[in-house]
Formats: structure tokens, sequence, C-alpha cells
């Protein structure tokens, strides 16, 4: 008889997903509130939903659950290249909050999905740590995930993350964009930068053509180091936003939202533009972040490209009543957000207008 095959022959290792659960195990529990139900040996995360006044700020009505789901794209490599693991499990949360923010929606609860050639507990412990991070920022509980060591499939130090949250909004308070109107201002709020999007024309930009290395000081970036700016965590909006909307009746005040995300400002505030109006952009509104200066001088990038590809330092969008559009800037800034007021509605056909 011939000698024995085991799954860690084959690139598999149980034990060191055994040893992988074990580390990650405080980071999750940092996540849970009243409303988790930790029940041992669960094959999946449980969450309450009934109305009790110490589980929910608020009673929900008629509510409505809100899912959402994305990745981080390939800033992914540049976290390998770095050997940083933390900063984007932050990311991987933000950019499905950030999402569920534009319907008004708080979240509740986010899961994971972590692909990798070869499992490394310290590695994925780090990721996780970030994701706890993140989840904690967006008030939301960690409850389940998955990690798949996958050799054939993912090259040597290659790695993937998806992530899935589902929130909870009031139906009549779902902001749909439908209440935009002629005249209302538009709020910009400041990203930390990059966030996630775009990474596959950063590398080409930094590394295949300015030859460029992570530990690079670049003039442009006055003397911070380029991987730390490159990995710099997606901005999270959801303790801000949940608590402005908690101040209005919504629909009235706050007419539309959006998460600036790839395709950038001309891409993403169309989505909730009703057909027969434009926003007015005025692009020295605000200060744009040095790293997209850098980029644009690197590449070198049209400026019409660098709109479309990138948030150019603003991340999320507010549309809001004019006679309320002070008030809302101050509440968001005294909340921690920096706040720019960047354009206006105007009558049109549902596209942004750059000025």
């Amino acid at each position: 008889m011939g000698k024995y095959i085991s799954y860690k022959q084959s690139g598999v290792s149980i034990d060191a997903n055994d040893q992988m659960v074990e580390q990650i195990h405080s980071h999750v529990a940092s996540t849970f509130g009243p409303r988790v139900m930790d029940l041992p040996g669960g094959f999946a995360g449980m969450f309450r939903l009934e109305y009790d006044e110490k589980l929910f700020k608020r009673n929900y009505k008629n509510p409505v659950l809100v899912a959402c789901t994305d990745g981080v794209g390939t800033k992914v490599k540049l976290a390998a290249k770095a050997k940083r693991f933390d900063t984007v499990g932050i990311d991987l949360v933000a950019m499905s909050v950030n999402d569920m923010l534009v319907q008004g929606a708080e979240p509740l609860f986010f899961l994971d999905y972590l692909a990798i050639n070869k499992l490394e507990p310290k590695m994925i412990a780090e990721m996780v740590k970030g994701i706890a991070a993140g989840c904690r920022l967006a008030d939301c509980a960690l409850i389940g995930g998955e990690t798949a060591e996958m050799p054939d499939v993912y090259r040597k130090n290659d790695f993937d993350m998806a992530g899935f949250a589902v929130g909870i909004v009031e139906r009549k308070k779902i902001i749909t964009g439908d209440t935009i109107e002629k005249g209302d201002v538009i709020l910009g709020l400041a990203s930390s930068g990059l966030h996630s999007n775009g990474y596959s024309l950063v590398r080409n930009i930094c590394f295949k053509k300015a030859g460029l290395k992570m530990t690079d000081r670049p003039s442009e970036l006055g003397g911070a180091v380029l991987g730390d700016v490159l990995l710099e965590p997606t901005r999270i909006y959801v303790r801000s936003i949940v608590k402005l909307l908690g101040q209005y009746k919504v629909k009235k005040i706050v007419h539309g939202m959006a998460h600036i995300t790839g395709g950038g400002l001309v891409g993403n505030i169309p989505r909730v533009l009703p057909k027969n109006c434009d926003a007015m952009i005025k692009k020295s509104s605000w200060e744009v972040p040095k790293v997209f200066t850098l980029l644009q001088k690197k590449g070198p990038v049209e400026k019409d490209e660098m709109f479309r590809v990138f948030n150019m330092g603003i991340g999320f969008v507010l549309v809001v009543a004019e006679d309320f559009a002070n008030s809302v800037a101050k509440k968001l800034t005294r909340y921690g957000e920096k706040v720019y007021r960047i354009g206006r509605v105007t009558t049109g056909t549902g596209k942004v207008v750059l000025k």
C-alpha cells in the first residue's frame, strides 16, 4: 500500500486554522453589544431585532433591512508589499457601511471573507484586528466570517478580502434623492486620502512609472512616507451621519447623499440626482490632499481623469435644503467632520458639472 497523503501536504493546514480562530476571538468579541447572541459552537452569527429600549436607540415601527457588500480592490497588493494588514481591515468595513449610510441606514452587523494562499495565523489576526476596529468605528458587530486557504488559486503572499454589512432604516425615512431640487446646497465631507479606489492606477504611477518605493518620502507629500499615505484607511462616516439624521426630519432637510468611491464625484453624485437636476461643483472650494497632486504630476494624469477615478479629497456628499445648510455643516463639524460647501443643485439633466 502506498504512503498516505494529507490535507496539509496538499497545502491546507487545519491546525493553523484552529490557531487562527483562537487568536482572533478577542478582536471579534470587542465588537459585540447586547444585541449579539454569542452562542458557543454556532455555525452562523445571530443578532436580536426585537424592540427593547436597552438594545435599540430608537423604536423602528416599519424597519427595512439594508445590505451591502464590497472589497478593497488592489489596495491589498500594497498591504502585502508593506506586510501591514490591519489598515485594509478598516477599509473593508468602511466601503460597505458608508454605502448603506446613503439610504439613511445605521449598520447592525458585519461579516468578512478572507481568501489567502497560505494561512498564517498572525497575518489573519492582524486583518481581523483591523476589521474589528472598523466595526467599532461603525458601531456594528462582527458576527461571522470565513477564511479560505486556497494555494492553487492564489499565488504566494497573495490574498483578497470581501465584506458584507447589514443595517436598518425606518421605511418612511429612507433617503433616495427624490426630494432633491434646484437651489439645494451640496456639502462635502473630507476624505482621509485615497480611501480604497483607483489603486491599479496608483500602483502603475508610483511603482512602474515613477519607480518609487513604499519607504520613500516624495517631496510632494511634505516628508510623509509613501506607504503610510497609500495605506491610510478609508474614513468611516457612520457616527456623524447617524447622529445628524437623528436630529432632523430627514427627507425635508437632507434630500440626498452619496458615498464617493470609484468613479469619483462625477460618477457617484448622479446616482442620487433627479433627471431634471445637475450638481454644479466648484473644484476650488475644498483642500485637495497632497497625494492627488503627487499622482497627477508623476503620471502625468489629466485633470478630468483624476476626478473620474479618485475622490479628490471628498469622501461623502450631502445634498441639503438651502435654509438648513449652515446648520447641518455646523453639526457635522461638531461631530468631527471637515465640511466644505462644494456646490449647488441647478436645473439640468442629472449630471455633475465641474467648474
